[in-house]
């Protein structure tokens, strides 16, 4: 029986040069090393396209073409016999092509030698077994499938967004071996991500922010395509990714206000998976390791389909909390905190809060907190509901289908890490409360 594609995928991972062979139209054949075959579905392939050379030429004259392929633990060999469909200069495939070869590169030392063109689609027409000497396999890990079973309770038992994500990470190091992750929920309005859960970092990093767009994560989310590399790559760092964003939009002079991103000084594999529900970006999960090839097909395939479940999950709680506590709460504050007062600063133009000099978070949840403060000090007010927010029309908060649950999130955990005189506490479903250990003193700045 023929080897499927499916059997062979251990073979794209780029660890060894796969061999291509074409012919002119006189039938005048050409021998070339290609730098990655990439799996595309169970009957197509994807080969890099670098260079205007000979092998380019043949392929567009005649769309034949035959390439061998060797498995990286085995040795074995297979033929694959191709023709030539199309080329697709940029979207989802080439990006998760491009991201492939940066880590190949630079693991290779060939960095900025290597550089995509374009991702040549071949129609896989055989697949043939070469005969040789090969080695046992080694012993397989545990089934990524048995792994992802034993998860699907924990997510599904999460009662709210906070407790999902809680339970998702600490499943990846459970079930997965996977020590360093992160979650990032999308903020379309400005077009980047935000971190709102972390592990194994020594900062969590809660409200660090990524552009859509940049960086392994940000090319994750920007096409809705998994992305995984076997080896560093400087171009898809998330911390050159920011560096970046923040010297092109001129925002130097607000780099005070930039909450370090957390994450390996130098990961040597990386895997980001978008967040979808709905249709919509919700956000990316992102696992890391200092261990070169530390993520296989199976892992992108298990995780993507945790992604799913995360996102659908996410989706239905924060509705779910945003359809309970329909009355607002209006308990009034019964004792003024003593101390000192804590200058609350607010500033209008990207909804930047400081307490005191300590800066805490900006944007849209800079915006809620700002909310919650002045109910707190102007109407005697402690408790609140995610509804009511979600209708204030004063906050200008996205659509719909922006996750309000999860602002809160993370502004309860960056309150948390200041170990600030103020905390968010769950009240019930949809409900939470506002508590005060000292008395505010609020200021609008300009």
């Amino acid at each position: 029986m023929k080897p499927s594609l499916d059997a062979l995928r251990a073979c794209f991972e780029g660890a060894v040069p796969s061999m291509l062979a074409t012919c002119d139209v006189n039938g005048v054949p050409n021998v070339t090393y290609v730098s990655q075959v990439h799996y595309v579905d169970p009957s197509h392939v994807a080969l890099s396209f670098q260079f205007f050379n000979k092998t380019r030429e043949n392929i567009l004259a005649n769309p034949q073409a035959t390439v061998l392929l060797l498995h990286p633990e085995t040795a074995r060999c297979y033929r694959l016999a191709l023709l030539y469909r199309r080329t697709e200069p940029e979207g989802p495939l080439f990006e998760a092509m491009k991201a492939k070869l940066a880590g190949i590169a630079s693991h290779s030392g060939m960095t900025g030698v290597f550089r995509l063109l374009g991702a040549d689609v071949y129609q896989v027409l055989d697949i043939e077994a070469v005969e040789g000497a090969d080695v046992p396999p080694p012993p397989s890990p545990r089934s990524r499938l048995a792994s992802l079973r034993a998860l699907v309770p924990a997510v599904n038992g999460a009662t709210d967004v906070a407790s999902l994500l809680e339970r998702t990470l600490d499943g990846l190091g459970e079930q997965f071996g996977i020590t360093h992750a992160m979650v990032l929920f999308a903020d379309r309005a400005r077009s980047s991500l935000y971190t709102v859960a972390s592990r194994g970092y020594p900062q969590s990093g809660i409200g660090s922010e990524v552009p859509i767009g940049r960086g392994i994560i940000g090319v994750a989310a920007q096409y809705r395509t998994p992305i995984r590399i076997a080896h560093a790559a400087a171009e898809y760092s998330y911390g050159r990714a920011v560096r970046e964003h923040i010297e092109a939009s001129e925002l130097a002079s607000l780099l005070e206000t930039a909450i370090p991103f957390p994450g390996l000084a130098e990961p040597n594999s990386q895997l980001s998976v978008p967040i979808i529900a709905a249709g919509q970006l919700r956000g990316v999960l992102h696992v890391e390791s200092p261990e070169a090839q530390r993520f296989s097909w199976e892992d992108e395939d298990a995780l993507v389909t945790l992604a799913a479940l995360v996102g659908e999950a996410s989706l239905a709680l924060q509705q779910a909390a945003e359809c309970h506590g329909e009355e607002a709460a209006g308990e009034p504050v019964r004792a003024v905190p003593p101390g000192a007062p804590l200058l609350v600063r607010h500033f209008a133009a990207n909804h930047s809060v400081f307490l005191g000099d300590d800066y805490l978070i900006k944007g849209v949840a800079g915006a809620i907190f700002w909310r919650l403060v002045n109910a707190w000090v102007n109407e005697q007010r402690s408790e609140f509901t995610n509804r009511e927010l979600r209708l204030d029309r004063s906050l200008n908060l996205p659509d719909i289908d922006d996750n309000l649950e999860a602002r809160l999130i993370l502004l309860q955990r960056r309150l948390a890490e200041r170990q600030a005189p103020v905390t968010i506490e769950k009240a019930g479903r949809g409900r939470f409360r506002l508590s005060v250990r000292r008395p505010l003193l609020l200021q609008d700045a300009e």
